[in-house]
């Protein structure tokens, strides 16, 4: 029997009802009010706590890489700890990298953080197709052979990305739009019997994405688009309206939280995750 993909494991996230993507963010503030100093074992002892919280109640978990890559290999040891973690229970990973460039160079960062035995492997990474979705391609073997994921950035909250996002290609489309389109037909071409697509993309839930020229109608084309939020929670967005910020496109809908569970330290993080967990539950569900 095959690998499942990642589209699929997704799915069965879906199905248990598990929505929360529990960010994993170690910088300098989030661990004084852990009380751990700012260094690569305060940020390993951050992760592994989320991870241990998470378990069985998140769909994933979320590193932010940058916070690790800080510490140099300090930090990279510290991550790979967070991540044999996760993997051991059972979580999900999205590896928070936004790596983009072409050719041999994607394909390398793809091998680092997708490769499976590779000491930073991780279930999916986030990833930036501004010089265009083809680039992505050193990943590809990844997805379809490894049961992996890409999240491309799409519309994200930054306003200082919106000049690049809001930018009209040849064919009319923003940026964003075609960033959007462009995973959607990836996953009905090569996985059109699916559920859910291997291959997702970032949209801030503190947008109006029809300002993107994002068209959030119903659509009947090949699996479920796989769509990472982040701004719910502390960056104010309310999850009970997801329904009308993401529309026809948010029916695989990861909620990423990291300040609202992090926030106020170690202790009472467990019931944090899980009150967050139980509240996008009930609203995807309809039941909010």
């Amino acid at each position: 029997m095959g690998t499942a993909s990642f589209g699929d494991r997704l799915a069965a996230e879906f199905a248990a009802g598990r929505h929360l993507c529990a960010g994993i963010d170690p910088h300098a503030p989030l661990l004084a009010e852990w009380g751990l100093d700012d260094d690569a074992a305060g940020a390993e002892r951050m992760g592994r706590e989320v991870v241990a919280a998470a378990a069985g109640l998140a769909a994933c978990v979320k590193p932010q890489i940058s916070f690790f890559e800080r510490f140099g290999s300090r930090g990279f040891a510290a991550l790979e700890r967070v991540l044999a973690d996760a993997r051991d229970a059972g979580l999900l990973v999205v590896a928070d990298v936004k790596r983009g460039d072409i050719g041999s160079t994607f394909a390398a960062y793809a091998d680092a953080w997708l490769s499976p035995g590779s000491p930073l492997e991780a279930d999916a990474m986030t990833v930036a197709a501004y010089m265009g979705f083809d680039t992505l391609s050193g990943a590809f073997p990844h997805v379809r052979e490894h049961g992996k994921g890409l999240f491309v950035l799409a519309a994200t909250s930054n306003p200082e990305a919106r000049d690049v996002q809001l930018a009209r290609r040849s064919d009319g489309r923003t940026l964003a739009s075609a960033m959007v389109d462009d995973a959607m037909h990836w996953n009905a071409e090569h996985a059109p019997g699916a559920a859910v697509g291997s291959i997702g993309v970032v949209l801030g839930a503190t947008l109006d994405l029809g300002a993107f020229g994002i068209d959030t109608a119903e659509r009947g084309l090949g699996p479920a688009l796989p769509v990472l939020a982040p701004g719910f929670g502390h960056q104010g967005a309310r999850i009970e309206d997801a329904g009308r910020l993401f529309g026809g496109i948010g029916h695989a809908l990861l909620a990423n939280e990291s300040r609202s569970i992090l926030a106020g330290g170690a202790e009472g993080l467990s019931a944090r995750v899980r009150g967050r967990a139980d509240a996008i539950a009930a609203a995807l569900a309809g039941g909010a």
